[in-house]
């Protein structure tokens, strides 16, 4: 999952703040003035929950039984939340040629409202343990806690108390993205001359492009509970959609969490956000973890090993993340 990138053309560049100039729709950055927390309290301790009962499948590799196990799981729970759930089934082909059965889980709160935000995350989990530090593991499925897991669980959660709530006055579309963690493994010496990571935002995508309701913008939550993370100001976010960046940090200084949200530059990254920015033209982030110091891994220790599991995922950091969302979405409503 998620590459860095190191260069990006400069025409990409140029077209990228075009687009994210012409889609901000006023969303300007706005000065910071601290005030009370608004919205209702993110519990970690329920995130903690949706986090494990996902691991407790096993690991959601592609065509595996634990993976349409808990895809099913995932879209009675959102169903169980009272939201509109639509499944989005698919068959990609991963970068070995394998066929991928699967399935972008979609659910919607308000569904019939026309102001709209995306959230989004993707659920499957790595099929192998290609970073791990004994190569005796490289071929080892990964729990994805982090990996995969975080991200449903704090969407879940913000689903469960934004229902319970039931004052929010705008549309949400959660959305789950599958074989997003299909990519080349490090072990392999196939070059694949196509993009072969996210590929269920990239199926999503172009299925929604055209549409003549869309998000308003996007925000992608990628390996949002792991031990010590900061999440850093990823550089494909601030192309695209620089005002949301500024709002959600704000939001982060706002409720105490700013700690967790340094207002310095990560990595530019290749993940789900990519195909939303680009196909459908929604300016989407990317929360996502940068450790700058972190020997294994920019993405953290335990990126891509076999130590991705629930033992190294921190209430705090789900904590952090979730209550920066909820106020992110009700203090729009206010302004």
């Amino acid at each position: 999952m998620k590459k860095a990138i190191t260069a990006i053309a400069l025409a990409a560049i140029a077209l990228a703040i075009f687009l994210a100039l012409k889609n901000c729709n006023g969303l300007a950055p706005q000065a910071h003035t601290p005030q009370p927390p608004t919205g209702p309290e993110f519990s970690a301790d329920s995130a903690m929950e949706y986090c494990k009962k996902q691991c407790r499948f096993g690991p959601r590799t592609m065509n595996s039984t634990a993976h349409d196990s808990c895809g099913k799981w995932i879209a009675e729970t959102f169903r169980a939340l009272g939201l509109d759930v639509q499944l989005q089934p698919c068959t990609l082909t991963g970068y070995d040629g394998t066929q991928l059965n699967a399935t972008n889980i979609i659910a919607r709160y308000r569904p019939d409202d026309t102001q709209r935000i995306l959230i989004c995350a993707h659920w499957d989990a790595r099929p192998w343990a290609d970073n791990d530090p004994d190569e005796n593991n490289w071929h080892t499925p990964i729990s994805a806690a982090n990996d995969g897991a975080s991200g449903v669980a704090v969407m879940l959660e913000l689903a469960r108390i934004i229902t319970k709530d039931n004052s929010l006055q705008t549309g949400i579309d959660f959305v789950c993205f599958d074989a997003e963690d299909w990519g080349t493994p490090q072990w392999s010496d196939q070059e694949p001359e196509r993009e072969v990571w996210a590929l269920g935002s990239a199926h999503w995508a172009e299925t929604i492009k055209n549409a003549p309701v869309k998000p308003q913008y996007g925000i992608l939550l990628d390996m949002v509970g792991g031990q010590g993370a900061t999440f850093y100001q990823e550089v494909i976010s601030k192309t695209y959609a620089p005002a949301i960046v500024n709002r959600v940090w704000q939001a982060a200084q706002e409720v105490g969490y700013g700690s967790f949200f340094p207002t310095q530059e990560g990595g530019m990254i290749t993940d789900d956000h990519v195909n939303v920015n680009q196909t459908a033209a929604i300016p989407t982030i990317d929360i996502i973890p940068y450790y700058p110091d972190c020997q294994e891994s920019s993405f953290g220790p335990t990126w891509h090993t076999v130590s991705d599991d629930t033992t190294h995922i921190d209430p705090a950091t789900l904590k952090a993340v979730g209550q920066t969302i909820i106020q992110t979405i009700y203090t729009q409503q206010t302004q």
